[in-house]
């Protein structure tokens, strides 16, 4: 690795590698510590990594000392915790136009607005379109096949 290419994707290239080999010739146990970086904080782990969809609140919220708002910190003890008891909100991504931790965006439910109940037809109307289906099906294959090769829908 080297030669003419950047910097960049030949570091990228190396660590794309590393774990690689790291994935190749490891286990997953349950039952170990969490590892941490050199700073002490958790390192995430990729398989584990999830995303929640928090509601937008309705006014201005409050953030604490690491830019999370109070409805996300609220949300995540409430919905989260509970499941996940060693799960953090990572507060390195932050969201361009607040600068607050999470990426802000709006999910529109299209079912749950416009979508209107339309009840199934009675099961009586059904089989008898499936009744009439499989008998021009057989009308069009005595056709093709001749009548002595094609036999009633139900029939030997």
């Amino acid at each position: 690795m080297g030669g003419d290419a950047p910097k960049s994707i030949v570091s990228a290239s190396r660590r794309h590698i590393r774990r690689a080999i790291l994935a190749a010739v490891s286990e997953r146990d349950e039952t170990a510590a969490i590892c941490r970086d050199k700073r002490g904080l958790p390192e995430p782990d990729p398989g584990l990594r999830d995303t929640e969809r928090v509601p937008l609140p309705d006014a201005a919220d409050p953030v604490d000392e690491l830019g999370i708002p109070a409805r996300v910190q609220e949300f995540f003890d409430r919905e989260v915790k509970p499941h996940a008891p060693h799960a953090w909100i990572n507060s390195s991504k932050r969201d361009a136009r607040d600068g607050h931790v999470g990426l802000v965006g709006y999910e529109i439910n299209f079912n749950r607005y416009f979508y209107r109940f339309k009840p199934p037809r009675p099961l009586g109307e059904i089989e008898a379109d499936i009744r009439r289906i499989e008998r021009e099906m057989v009308a069009m294959l005595r056709e093709v096949a001749g009548t002595s090769y094609v036999s009633e829908p139900g029939g030997a």
